[in-house]
Protein backbone atom coordinates (compact mmCIF):
# COMPACT_ATOMS: atom_id res chain seq x y z
CA UNK A 1 0.00 0.00 0.00
CA UNK A 2 3.01 2.19 0.21
CA UNK A 3 3.12 3.27 -3.07
CA UNK A 4 -0.66 3.93 -3.53
CA UNK A 5 -1.62 6.81 -4.15
CA UNK A 6 -4.13 8.91 -1.82
CA UNK A 7 -4.19 12.33 -3.34
CA UNK A 8 -4.78 13.08 -7.00
CA UNK A 9 -4.57 16.48 -8.48
CA UNK A 10 -4.86 17.26 -11.80
CA UNK A 11 -5.12 20.62 -13.47
CA UNK A 12 -6.99 21.68 -10.08
CA UNK A 13 -8.27 25.81 -10.32
CA UNK A 14 -9.88 27.88 -8.04
CA UNK A 15 -11.32 31.07 -9.09
CA UNK A 16 -12.16 34.47 -7.53
CA UNK A 17 -13.75 36.25 -10.40
CA UNK A 18 -10.52 36.59 -12.63
CA UNK A 19 -8.40 36.18 -10.04
CA UNK A 20 -6.96 32.73 -10.20
CA UNK A 21 -5.61 31.74 -6.47
CA UNK A 22 -5.20 28.26 -7.50
CA UNK A 23 -3.86 28.23 -11.38
CA UNK A 24 -3.98 24.64 -12.39
CA UNK A 25 -2.42 22.91 -10.23
CA UNK A 26 -1.11 19.07 -10.53
CA UNK A 27 0.32 16.54 -8.64
CA UNK A 28 -0.22 13.27 -6.35
CA UNK A 29 0.57 11.74 -2.83
CA UNK A 30 1.51 8.35 -1.79
CA UNK A 31 0.31 6.48 1.37
CA UNK A 32 2.55 7.20 4.43
CA UNK A 33 4.13 9.75 2.67
CA UNK A 34 5.64 13.53 4.36
CA UNK A 35 3.66 15.62 1.64
CA UNK A 36 5.08 19.56 2.07
CA UNK A 37 2.92 22.19 0.44
CA UNK A 38 5.10 25.30 0.62
CA UNK A 39 4.77 28.76 -0.39
CA UNK A 40 4.49 32.30 1.09
CA UNK A 41 1.81 33.73 2.42
CA UNK A 42 -0.93 34.17 0.01
CA UNK A 43 0.18 31.78 -2.71
CA UNK A 44 -2.96 29.71 -2.61
CA UNK A 45 -1.59 26.96 -0.02
CA UNK A 46 -4.89 27.62 2.33
CA UNK A 47 -7.62 27.64 -0.90
CA UNK A 48 -5.95 24.45 -2.27
CA UNK A 49 -6.06 22.78 1.02
CA UNK A 50 -9.47 23.51 1.26
CA UNK A 51 -10.39 22.40 -1.96
CA UNK A 52 -9.17 19.28 -0.85
CA UNK A 53 -10.60 18.48 2.12
CA UNK A 54 -14.33 19.36 1.03
CA UNK A 55 -14.77 22.96 2.48
CA UNK A 56 -14.86 24.56 -1.00
CA UNK A 57 -15.44 23.51 -4.42
CA UNK A 58 -13.17 23.63 -6.75
CA UNK A 59 -13.88 26.14 -10.46
CA UNK A 60 -12.30 23.29 -12.75
CA UNK A 61 -9.74 20.20 -12.56
CA UNK A 62 -10.04 17.24 -10.70
CA UNK A 63 -9.02 15.52 -7.13
CA UNK A 64 -9.60 12.67 -5.47
CA UNK A 65 -8.97 12.52 -1.54
CA UNK A 66 -8.41 8.95 -0.05
CA UNK A 67 -10.09 7.45 -3.31
CA UNK A 68 -13.21 10.12 -3.00
CA UNK A 69 -14.01 12.76 -6.06
CA UNK A 70 -13.97 16.72 -4.20
CA UNK A 71 -16.53 17.56 -6.43
CA UNK A 72 -19.25 14.29 -5.27
CA UNK A 73 -18.24 12.94 -2.50
CA UNK A 74 -17.20 15.49 0.12
CA UNK A 75 -18.67 14.19 2.98
CA UNK A 76 -16.83 10.71 2.45
CA UNK A 77 -13.77 13.13 2.34
CA UNK A 78 -14.50 14.61 5.63
CA UNK A 79 -15.29 11.12 7.53
CA UNK A 80 -11.89 9.75 6.23
CA UNK A 81 -9.15 12.54 6.57
CA UNK A 82 -7.92 14.38 9.95
CA UNK A 83 -7.67 18.15 9.70
CA UNK A 84 -5.83 20.67 11.60
CA UNK A 85 -6.45 24.66 10.66
CA UNK A 86 -4.11 27.67 10.67
CA UNK A 87 -5.91 28.78 13.35
CA UNK A 88 -5.82 27.01 16.83
CA UNK A 89 -9.00 24.37 15.95
CA UNK A 90 -9.82 23.40 19.87
CA UNK A 91 -12.37 24.88 22.17
CA UNK A 92 -10.55 27.47 24.76
CA UNK A 93 -13.88 27.23 26.77
CA UNK A 94 -13.67 23.20 27.02
CA UNK A 95 -11.35 21.15 29.07
CA UNK A 96 -8.38 18.63 27.66
CA UNK A 97 -10.46 15.86 28.24
CA UNK A 98 -13.63 17.80 27.14
CA UNK A 99 -12.66 19.01 23.97
CA UNK A 100 -11.32 15.31 23.37
CA UNK A 101 -14.73 14.21 24.34
CA UNK A 102 -16.52 16.23 22.15
CA UNK A 103 -14.29 15.79 18.90
CA UNK A 104 -13.99 11.79 19.47
CA UNK A 105 -18.09 12.55 19.10
CA UNK A 106 -17.67 14.34 16.01
CA UNK A 107 -15.89 11.69 14.49
CA UNK A 108 -18.13 9.18 15.24
CA UNK A 109 -16.09 7.38 17.69
CA UNK A 110 -18.25 5.36 20.78
CA UNK A 111 -18.37 6.03 24.31
CA UNK A 112 -15.67 3.14 24.94
CA UNK A 113 -13.55 3.97 21.82
CA UNK A 114 -13.97 7.64 23.01
CA UNK A 115 -12.68 6.97 26.67
CA UNK A 116 -9.74 4.92 25.70
CA UNK A 117 -7.99 7.27 23.57
CA UNK A 118 -8.59 10.04 25.67
CA UNK A 119 -6.88 8.09 28.40
CA UNK A 120 -4.34 7.31 25.41
CA UNK A 121 -3.74 10.78 24.84
CA UNK A 122 -3.71 12.45 28.18
CA UNK A 123 -0.99 10.08 28.86
CA UNK A 124 0.74 10.36 25.27
CA UNK A 125 1.29 13.87 25.54
CA UNK A 126 1.96 14.50 29.70
CA UNK A 127 -1.25 16.13 30.16
CA UNK A 128 -2.19 13.90 33.57
CA UNK A 129 -2.02 17.49 35.54
CA UNK A 130 -3.87 19.49 32.95
CA UNK A 131 -6.52 17.02 31.40
CA UNK A 132 -9.53 18.93 33.67
CA UNK A 133 -8.07 22.33 32.92
CA UNK A 134 -9.64 24.59 29.97
CA UNK A 135 -7.69 24.86 26.81
CA UNK A 136 -7.42 28.48 26.70
CA UNK A 137 -4.92 28.16 29.97
CA UNK A 138 -2.14 26.12 27.66
CA UNK A 139 0.84 27.43 26.31
CA UNK A 140 -0.04 27.75 22.14
CA UNK A 141 2.78 25.00 21.88
CA UNK A 142 0.44 22.49 23.77
CA UNK A 143 -2.73 23.50 22.22
CA UNK A 144 -1.16 23.02 18.91
CA UNK A 145 0.00 19.50 20.10
CA UNK A 146 -3.21 18.67 21.72
CA UNK A 147 -4.66 19.54 17.93
CA UNK A 148 -2.82 17.28 15.82
CA UNK A 149 -3.42 14.43 18.46
CA UNK A 150 -7.05 15.08 18.47
CA UNK A 151 -7.15 15.17 14.24
CA UNK A 152 -5.80 11.74 14.33
CA UNK A 153 -8.35 10.58 16.82
CA UNK A 154 -10.41 8.54 14.71
CA UNK A 155 -7.44 7.22 13.01
CA UNK A 156 -8.36 8.96 9.88
CA UNK A 157 -5.89 7.76 6.12
CA UNK A 158 -4.90 11.55 5.90
CA UNK A 159 -4.15 14.49 7.87
CA UNK A 160 -4.18 17.96 6.01
CA UNK A 161 -1.98 20.18 8.85
CA UNK A 162 -2.02 24.36 7.63
CA UNK A 163 0.22 25.66 9.28
CA UNK A 164 0.46 23.74 11.98
CA UNK A 165 3.93 25.33 13.81
CA UNK A 166 2.89 29.24 13.22
CA UNK A 167 3.94 31.25 15.98
CA UNK A 168 5.22 28.69 18.30
CA UNK A 169 8.89 28.40 19.50
CA UNK A 170 11.75 26.58 17.65
CA UNK A 171 11.66 23.69 20.25
CA UNK A 172 8.05 22.97 19.94
CA UNK A 173 8.06 23.03 16.35
CA UNK A 174 10.74 20.34 16.66
CA UNK A 175 8.51 18.48 19.15
CA UNK A 176 5.38 18.50 16.55
CA UNK A 177 7.36 17.21 13.83
CA UNK A 178 8.36 14.10 15.76
CA UNK A 179 4.79 13.64 16.18
CA UNK A 180 4.28 14.05 12.29
CA UNK A 181 7.20 11.51 11.63
CA UNK A 182 5.51 9.41 14.11
CA UNK A 183 1.91 9.05 12.60
CA UNK A 184 3.45 8.46 9.13
CA UNK A 185 5.68 6.13 10.56
CA UNK A 186 2.47 4.41 11.67
CA UNK A 187 0.96 4.60 8.53
CA UNK A 188 -0.78 8.19 8.13
CA UNK A 189 -0.56 10.48 5.53
CA UNK A 190 0.92 13.80 6.11
CA UNK A 191 -0.31 16.83 3.87
CA UNK A 192 1.31 19.74 5.61
CA UNK A 193 1.02 23.40 4.58
CA UNK A 194 4.04 26.16 5.95
CA UNK A 195 5.64 28.97 5.12
CA UNK A 196 8.77 27.30 7.31
CA UNK A 197 11.35 26.64 4.20
CA UNK A 198 13.43 24.87 6.80
CA UNK A 199 10.56 22.12 7.52
CA UNK A 200 10.32 21.35 3.85
CA UNK A 201 13.67 19.24 4.83
CA UNK A 202 11.79 17.05 7.06
CA UNK A 203 9.18 16.36 4.14
CA UNK A 204 9.67 12.84 2.11
CA UNK A 205 8.88 15.81 -0.81
CA UNK A 206 7.45 19.14 -1.44
CA UNK A 207 6.17 21.18 -4.03
CA UNK A 208 6.54 24.87 -3.94
CA UNK A 209 3.74 27.42 -4.77
CA UNK A 210 3.99 30.70 -6.29
CA UNK A 211 1.37 32.87 -7.23
CA UNK A 212 -1.03 30.05 -7.24
CA UNK A 213 1.08 27.88 -9.28
CA UNK A 214 3.57 25.21 -8.05
CA UNK A 215 6.73 26.02 -9.83
CA UNK A 216 8.78 23.12 -8.29
CA UNK A 217 7.93 19.47 -6.76
CA UNK A 218 10.48 17.00 -6.09
CA UNK A 219 12.39 15.62 -2.83
CA UNK A 220 14.19 18.21 -0.49
CA UNK A 221 17.81 16.97 -1.95
CA UNK A 222 17.31 16.80 -5.47
CA UNK A 223 15.58 20.25 -5.53
CA UNK A 224 18.41 21.95 -3.62
CA UNK A 225 20.93 19.91 -6.28
CA UNK A 226 18.74 20.75 -9.38
CA UNK A 227 19.24 24.71 -7.92
CA UNK A 228 22.55 24.58 -7.22
CA UNK A 229 21.88 25.79 -3.65
CA UNK A 230 22.07 24.14 0.28
CA UNK A 231 18.93 25.35 1.65
CA UNK A 232 15.64 25.25 0.96
CA UNK A 233 15.04 28.57 1.50
CA UNK A 234 17.02 29.54 -1.24
CA UNK A 235 15.19 27.37 -3.47
CA UNK A 236 12.16 29.27 -3.04
CA UNK A 237 13.97 32.40 -3.20
CA UNK A 238 15.31 31.76 -6.71
CA UNK A 239 11.68 30.57 -7.86
CA UNK A 240 9.74 33.81 -5.94
CA UNK A 241 12.45 35.87 -8.38
CA UNK A 242 11.73 34.04 -11.15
Amino acid sequence: MKNKNVIEVENLSKLFGDFAAVNSISFHVKAGEIFGFLGANGAGKTTAIKMLIGISSPTSGKATIAGFDVYKEAESIKKNIGYMSQKFALYDDLTVKENITFFGGIYGLSKKQIDRKRCELVDELGLQEVANSLVSSLPLGWKQKLAFSVSLLHDPKIVFLDEPTGGVDPITRRQFWEMIYKAAHNGTTIFVTTHYMDEAEYCDRVSIMVNGKIEALDTPKKLKAHYKTDTMNDVFLKLARG
